[in-house]
C-alpha cells in the first residue's frame, strides 16, 4: 500500500533526524578529549600568571578594554581584569554545564528503549564532564575568588534540570542559551587572534570543537519537535524563548559584580562599556543563530517580537542564503 504524502515526509524527516544523531554519535568516539589527559597543565608556557600582559583585555573583544579608565591602569591591573574576566567565563561555563549534564540526565531517564538519543546525550555529558573538569582547573590556578553566576541566579538557576519534565523544547532553547553566546565569543577571538595564552587558547580549542556537536543536536532537535507540538505549546515556547535568551546571553559578557568591586571600577565605566551602542550590537549577533532558528520555526511572532526588542537582542532575520553563508564559515 502507498502511505499518504503526509506520512511520507514524516518517515523522511524522522530518518534524517536519526541520522544527525548517528553522526555525532560516531563524531564523538572519533574525536574526543580528556582534560586530564590532552592538555599540556605543566608546560611552563602554560602557567597561569595574574600579571602576564598576555591577558589584557583587547578593546575590540572586551568594551571594558576601550575604556579610558581602564587603559589608565597599571599593566599588572589592566592583565589581571582580563584574567578575572577569563576565569568568570570559564566558571559561569561549568556552573551552566553542571545544570546542563542534569538536565540532560533527567531527559535521558525517560527515553524508551531503542531511542539513538539516549546514547547521545550521554556522549555529551561525558564530555561536559571534562569540560568542567578543564574549567574549573583553570580558576584554581589563577589564584583568584572567582565566583561565577550571581548567587541569587544560581538559586533561581536549580529549577533548570528539571525543565525536561515540563517541556523539552525549552530545555534545548536553554541549551543554546548558554552554549550560543560563549560559542560565538570563543570563535571570534580565536579568528581575530585575540588570544594570546596558550593554555587559553587550547581549552578554547577543544571546547569550541566539542560545542559544535552540541549545539547540532539542540538545534537538530529543535527542528524535529517544534513542529510537531501543540499551538498552545508553540505559544509558550514564542514567549520563553526571547527572555531565556536575554538572560543567558548577559551572564555571559557582561562583567561580574565580584570583579567590579574588587578593582574599584566605576559604575559610570561599566555603564560607557556596557551600555554603548557597540556592546549592543555585540550582544545581538551572539544569539544570531538561535534567533534565526526561532524565526524558522515560527516562534516570533507580534507578543514575543516585543520581548525580543525588551531585551535588546532583536534583529530582523537574515536572507537564508546568508545564514547558510555565515553556518559555514563558523
Amino acid at each position: 500500500m502507498t502511505a499518504p504524502p503526509a506520512r511520507i515526509a514524516e518517515v523522511k524527516d524522522r530518518t534524517s533526524y536519526f541520522g544527525v544523531i548517528e553522526r555525532l554519535n560516531k563524531a564523538s568516539v572519533d574525536k574526543h578529549w580528556e582534560a586530564y589527559a590532552d592538555i599540556p597543565w605543566d608546560d611552563p608556557d602554560h602557567q597561569v600568571d595574574p600579571d602576564d600582559p598576555r591577558f589584557v583585555l583587547s578593546p575590540v573583544m572586551d568594551p571594558l578594554g576601550r575604556t579610558e579608565w581602564y587603559r589608565s591602569q597599571p599593566p599588572q591591573i589592566q592583565a589581571q581584569i582580563g584574567l578575572w574576566r577569563v576565569a568568570t567565563a570559564m566558571k559561569v561555563g561549568l556552573q551552566f554545564e553542571n545544570l546542563l549534564k542534569r538536565g540532560l540526565l533527567n531527559y535521558a531517564y525517560w527515553l524508551p528503549n531503542g531511542r539513538p538519543e539516549f546514547r547521545y546525550v550521554l556522549h555529551e555529558t561525558t564530555e561536559e564532564c571534562h569540560h568542567a573538569m578543564m574549567f574549573q582547573e583553570f580558576v584554581n590556578r589563577t589564584g583568584m575568588p572567582i565566583r561565577g553566576m550571581p548567587r541569587s541566579l544560581t538559586l533561581i538557576a536549580q529549577s533548570a534540570p528539571w525543565i525536561p519534565l515540563i517541556s523539552t523544547e525549552l530545555f534545548f532553547v536553554f541549551v543554546l542559551g548558554g552554549e550560543d553566546p560563549i560559542d560565538h565569543v570563543q570563535r571570534k577571538s580565536l579568528k581575530e587572534g585575540h588570544i594570546r595564552h596558550p593554555l587559553q587558547e587550547t581549552i578554547m580549542k577543544i571546547h569550541i570543537a566539542e560545542e559544535a556537536r552540541h549545539i547540532s543536536f539542540a538545534r537538530h532537535f529543535l527542528r524535529h519537535r517544534v513542529p510537531r507540538i501543540s499551538a498552545a505549546r508553540r505559544r509558550f515556547l514564542s514567549i520563553m524563548t526571547p527572555i531565556v535568551l536575554g538572560v543567558m546571553a548577559r551572564i555571559m559578557l557582561c562583567p561580574p559584580g565580584p570583579m567590579v568591586r574588587h578593582f574599584g571600577i566605576p559604575r559610570e565605566v561599566v555603564k560607557e562599556a556596557y551600555r554603548s551602542p557597540e556592546f549592543r550590537a555585540e550582544l545581538r549577533d551572539c544569539i544570531a543563530k538561535t534567533r534565526d532558528l526561532a524565526h524558522e520555526l515560527g516562534l516570533v511572532n507580534p507578543v514575543s517580537k516585543r520581548l525580543w526588542q525588551a531585551f535588546g537582542i532583536w534583529d530582523e532575520p537574515r536572507p537564508a542564503k546568508a545564514r547558510r553563508t555565515r553556518t559555514q564559515a563558523a
